[in-house]
């Protein structure tokens, strides 16, 4: 009952916004003309840009999987994350997309449930550490013309917020796992099963902090690549072209990314727009019919992604490539994992 009403929220504040800038026949009849009048040349290679990210993002996970002693081949990962992207961008409310590359990670590696649910925690970590890091840098660089205006600035502080709520989150939690405090938190303590997820998490890739930093490393262009897909996109619309920069994409994004990442509509969609609007608008001159097509076509291409994760799992069949995993890592015991097979419906 909480994820349909969950759900229903979300489905409203999402219809909701997307009314709202649909609204004007005007404006919908200048989107139309700026797609029909967009230079392809550059949406592809905004696909190019978001399958290289992909590319890294496999990179990464197929990095942390080894710590833990688990092989499983490139091809064999890939698919899982677009099958993972299938089920968040086309399944909305129901399960999300690690929960979905778990479960087929493990029909490749049986047996490897706890490895799994650590390296896909740490994965998330690792991810937004690189976030945090790279937007910093960006927004230190156009600090002033991103606090140029009330919305923007209040914007801003939002996704700084955020940020430093998710720093003080793992601070404490690896303080708690430093001193050894973290089994000694009360039973009833909100997150006390996911704080000792992450203990087991810190222990066993602090030990291997080579893998643990190059996963980091790995991270950094798979946020910006994400810049640069909406950027290239940008540029295909004649009325944004010339009028936002790289530099310019890179500070937005983060605040885009962010936020649109937050339980607030389904997968985003009305809010994103709505940001773009806002941000193009506000900060760059970009009429609002020509951010929302901005915004329609990167998603899109995201979207494109997610359909052939959707051939990916209609054809998957496990193999027994990821079946003979080493024993080197670390297979630590994880109580209460969100993750199972049971939450994933049979297909």
């Amino acid at each position: 009952m909480k994820k349909t009403l969950v759900t229903l929220l979300q489905a409203a504040v999402t219809i909701g916004i997307l009314a709202w800038l649909f609204r004007n026949p005007e404006t919908n009849r200048q989107m139309w003309a700026a797609l029909t009048q967009a230079h392809t040349g550059w949406i592809v290679l905004a696909a190019l840009a978001f399958g290289v990210a992909e590319i890294f993002g496999v990179a990464r996970w197929r990095l942390l999987l080894k710590v833990q002693g688990i092989t499983v081949g490139w091809l064999r990962l890939l698919g899982l994350v677009l099958i993972g992207l299938f089920f968040n961008v086309f399944m909305p409310g129901g399960t999300g997309g690690d929960v979905v590359k778990i479960f087929y990670l493990l029909k490749e590696t049986p047996g490897r449930k706890p490895a799994a649910v650590l390296a896909a925690m740490v994965d998330r970590i690792v991810g937004l550490m690189a976030l945090i890091l790279l937007a910093a840098v960006v927004i230190v660089l156009r600090y002033d013309w991103l606090t140029s205006t009330p919305v923007t600035s209040g914007l801003l502080y939002t996704l700084m917020t955020i940020f430093g709520s998710a720093l003080a989150f793992v601070f404490i939690s690896f303080g708690l796992t430093a001193s050894g405090l973290v089994h000694r938190l009360p039973a009833r303590l909100p997150l006390r099963e996911k704080l000792i997820e992450m203990s087991v998490a810190y222990r066993l890739y602090a030990r291997a902090w080579r893998s643990t930093l190059a996963a980091l490393l790995i991270s950094l262009p798979v946020h910006f690549l994400s810049f640069v897909q909406f950027y290239f996109v940008a540029r295909a619309f004649s009325a944004a072209a010339g009028k936002v920069s790289l530099l310019d994409f890179s500070a937005l994004m983060p605040i885009v990314n962010t936020l649109t990442a937050m339980p607030i509509s389904i997968g985003g969609a009305g809010l994103r727009e709505g940001l773009f609007v806002r941000l193009l608008g506000d900060l760059c001159g970009i009429d609002a019919a020509t951010a929302t097509v901005i915004s329609l076509t990167g998603y899109l291409v995201i979207a494109l992604g997610g359909l052939v994760g959707g051939v990916i799992y209609l054809c998957y069949r496990p193999s027994n490539a990821g079946r003979g995993v080493s024993s080197g890592g670390e297979d630590a015991t994880v109580q209460g994992s969100p993750f199972g097979p049971s939450e994933v419906p049979s297909k």
